[in-house]
């Protein structure tokens, strides 16, 4: 008899080991992003108004990223760098409201989902219309059936999503009482204001019409926190995408958040509000991990997809940087960011290594043990190396591509490409030395300028054939 339990014994170690190891080769997966939210605008970038308590928490338990950048200084070409390790110019979506994820791309969803992970997209996804029945959002209807490509045709099994935009409090309603252009006013629980005219839609195509009054930000949560359960209630993997609206137009904060900046005009208030509003989703979401007992095991990234909106007097802040959204300078790309992975990344530090959304997908299938797409080409490196503090040093070059202006970055160089008059012209600028780009170097570097050009053309053009579907032959 104890020789029968002396066995069971031993085989139920060996099973509990098989699936703890299981376990650590398919670690969770969490992507969160805000929109529109500035370098400067949160407490671990050294902010001393907005309050981000649990956005600071995450820092001190994982890595500040001090110099990562997203893919284009604009939301949807971001985004779907995010999804494919790829720079938006190869996949044909180079700016916000145009084109789509084209079928033929490999996103990280597709990947992850054919490895056996649960696969979740909540929130703004802005990668393709949702719909080609009704008028919806920015583009969505029959008359633009031909950008249809919403995230459950691209390897997410459960979606609450929307195409675009919409009010940070009570996301399907127009926002009243604007004051000046200066902000809105959150309306009250039972004020009936016209639709905002974009909708939430889940994974069947439908639209969602429930629990959709207060806070955006927590009803994106509130729908996110039941996907992550019912997955850790199954025993699967997950692959969770959050994508908040905050803080982009229309910026409403509701009146509890409002009044913690209350000394503030409106526009200001609302926008410090509701990131406030959105720091205490991310507290829910960690808090959540860790009753599930799951957070040794989840990787979670945190950043934005651009620069802060408007001029220097809108409340986002760029911090240090020269430009803003839809510039390639670096207020227009560079982004707050953190990484947090218990075990695998040292609570509290922070790395000045140049990194950038198209390295997403290489370093999540690398932490997965899963092969990257083999028949194209990728513009983003696996990380795990920098943030297990074994690599210093970026050797692979970042390349940007935006309206009349490229850009060919290395670790500590920044060639800056500006078309005027159909005549190109080049700076250059050590970003080591010069963070705030005030001094253009070129003069003293021309053999470099010269090499920068080469490769800067060499990628341009590699874009271009990705765009025209060569990859895909």
């Amino acid at each position: 008899m104890m020789r029968k339990i002396l066995a069971a014994l031993i085989c139920l170690v060996v099973c509990l080991s098989a699936l703890t190891a299981r376990a650590a080769e398919n670690p969770n997966v969490i992507l969160i992003m805000c929109d529109d939210l500035g370098w400067g605008d949160t407490g671990f970038n050294g902010n001393t108004i907005i309050q981000t308590p649990h956005l600071d928490a995450m820092a001190q338990n994982g890595m500040n990223l001090k110099r990562f950048y997203a893919a284009a200084p604009v939301c949807s070409p971001t985004r779907g760098s995010c999804i494919t390790g790829r720079n938006p110019f190869r996949y044909g979506v180079v700016t916000a409201n145009a084109g789509h994820m084209k079928p033929e791309e490999q996103t990280l969803a597709e990947s992850l989902k054919a490895a056996g992970y649960r696969t979740g997209h909540f929130g703004k996804w802005h990668l393709g219309t949702l719909t080609k029945t009704v008028r919806d959002s920015n583009r969505g209807g029959p008359e633009n059936t031909s950008h249809f490509s919403p995230p459950w045709q691209n390897g997410f099994e459960v979606c609450f999503s929307t195409e675009a935009k919409v009010p940070t409090w009570d996301p399907m309603l127009k926002p009243t009482g604007k004051v000046s252009s200066q902000g809105w006013a959150a309306l009250n629980e039972n004020d009936q204001s016209a639709a905002y005219g974009t909708h939430y839609w889940n994974q069947e195509g439908e639209i969602v019409k429930e629990n959709l009054r207060g806070d955006d930000s927590r009803i994106i949560m509130d729908r996110a926190v039941p996907f992550i359960s019912d997955s850790v209630k199954q025993s699967k993997p997950f692959f969770c995408v959050i994508w908040f609206h905050t803080p982009h137009l229309p910026v409403v904060a509701g009146p509890r958040y409002r009044a913690m900046y209350d000394k503030y005009d409106l526009h200001h208030a609302n926008y410090y509000g509701c990131i406030t509003a959105m720091d205490e989703q991310v507290g829910r979401l960690r808090s959540k991990l860790k009753q599930l007992n799951v957070t040794e095991n989840t990787l979670i990234w945190f950043c934005s997809d651009n620069g802060p909106e408007g001029n220097a007097r809108a409340p986002g802040s760029a911090g240090p940087f020269r430009g803003r959204k839809r510039d390639l300078l670096e207020g227009g790309i560079r982004v707050p960011a953190l990484v947090e992975w218990p075990g695998k990344v040292q609570p509290g530090s922070v790395t000045d290594f140049p990194m950038v959304t198209s390295d997403y997908l290489p370093t999540v299938l690398a932490a997965t043990g899963h092969p990257l797409p083999a028949d194209r080409p990728l513009d983003g490196m696996n990380l795990l190396p920098v943030i297990e503090g074994k690599l210093k040093e970026r050797s692979q070059p970042i390349g940007f591509q935006f309206k009349k202006q490229a850009v060919w970055m290395t670790q500590q160089f920044k060639l800056l490409k500006t078309q005027r008059k159909n005549k190109s012209q080049y700076q250059l600028f050590d970003i080591i030395a010069d963070p705030g780009e005030t001094t253009d170097v070129a003069a003293d570097h021309p053999e470099l300028v010269k090499t920068f050009q080469t490769e800067l053309e060499r990628w341009i053009n590699s874009c271009a054939n990705s765009n025209a579907g060569k990859d895909y032959q």
